[in-house]
């Protein structure tokens, strides 16, 4: 089943993730099912309901603390996971997200889009899986 939904992107400290709560109540208030996506590993505060939340998969602040690496290092370590356990976001996509509007909160890290595939590649990854964005 196709899906349909919007990429929130922006660089850090924007307002990405205020806009995500925001879009969240507009369209429950309009009573249209929808989920939000989480797929910044880096972001530790959401003030929405969250329906998959790449953190419990993998984390900023774990990789961080593991590895001894910066936020940076640490945020590309997380979307490269990601990909390699793509699976792990197929199945949660699979199950929740059939008839809902979905928003995907996203990393504000320009390097992830000018410097890495990583995220090119999870975008891939949902058209394949029919969601236009």
């Amino acid at each position: 089943m196709t899906v349909f939904g919007q990429l929130v992107i922006g660089p850090p400290g924007a307002g990405k993730t205020t806009y995500c709560d925001g879009m969240q109540q507009m369209l429950t208030q309009l009573k249209r099912d929808n989920l939000i996506i989480n797929l910044d590993p880096g972001n530790d505060a959401v003030p929405y309901e969250c329906g998959i939340d790449i953190r419990e998969l993998i984390s900023v602040e774990d990789v961080m603390e593991e590895f001894q690496l910066g936020p940076n290092g640490s945020l590309i370590y997380c979307m490269e996971f990601i990909l390699e356990n793509i699976d792990w976001l197929k199945k949660k996509f699979d199950t929740l997200c059939s008839g809902k509007y979905i928003i995907f909160d996203m990393p504000g890290q320009v390097e992830l889009y000018t410097h890495h595939n990583a995220l090119r590649d999870v975008v891939g990854h949902l058209q394949a899986w029919d969601c236009r964005l």
